[in-house]
């Protein structure tokens, strides 16, 4: 297993380093499942919107590019892929629309079975044990109340740390309140920091 969490993913230079540097691919030759956030349209992933943005990541090949698709969930089942990622948004809206279209447990058997999971922000969160904690950071207009993530990752995470906009005051205060509550492992990361983890262990970068 190993599992790449972030604030920014390949929006930041360092991030994006650590990503390249735990991936035995270039990234023109790697297969990728992409999940967009909850915002996606069916306009959206039929058009070349995702394409484009994977593209300036440095996925150059369109034909190794899957778009998820939660109305034809049987197509990205069993892929032979290289990567998973899933990236920024609402963390409430995306793991509801995730676990509503019963992909969650494919999610799990993707990684458990050796895919490199990639996640920034929303997608960070989207395999720890609990995002219950985010409802002071973000708005769970879906009204999603069951706060179970996949659990593939034993902790939660508190991105965007230190960084202006998003109120780092705020973040450092839940950060001590969940550490001294002492019912998950906590980790706070800066913009410029990741979370690698493989079955051996759990490094930050």
């Amino acid at each position: 297993m190993k599992v790449i969490l972030s604030s920014c993913d390949f929006i930041n230079d360092n991030s994006k380093n650590t990503i390249l540097s735990n991936i035995d691919k270039d990234l023109d030759k790697c297969k990728v499942l992409f999940i967009p956030n909850e915002k996606a349209t069916r306009e959206k992933i039929y058009s070349d919107k995702y394409y484009n943005r994977l593209y300036d990541d440095g996925f150059i090949n369109k034909e190794n590019i899957y778009v998820f698709d939660e109305e034809n969930v049987d197509r990205f089942i069993n892929l032979d892929i290289d990567l998973l990622y899933i990236s920024g948004g609402n963390t409430f809206a995306t793991l509801k629309k995730i676990k509503d279209s019963g992909f969650d447990k494919h999610i799990s058997n993707y990684i458990k079975n050796g895919i490199i999971y990639i996640g920034g922000s929303c997608g960070a969160h989207i395999v720890t044990k609990n995002i219950e904690h985010l409802l002071s950071l973000d708005d769970n207009y879906c009204n999603l109340d069951n706060f179970d993530a996949l659990g593939l990752f034993d902790g939660i995470i508190i991105p965007h740390c230190e960084a202006e906009e998003f109120n780092p005051p705020k973040r450092e205060e839940l950060y001590n309140e969940l550490v001294k509550q002492n019912k998950y492992n906590v980790y706070k990361l800066t913009n410029d920091e990741s979370l690698v983890i493989t079955d051996k262990k759990i490094q930050k970068m």
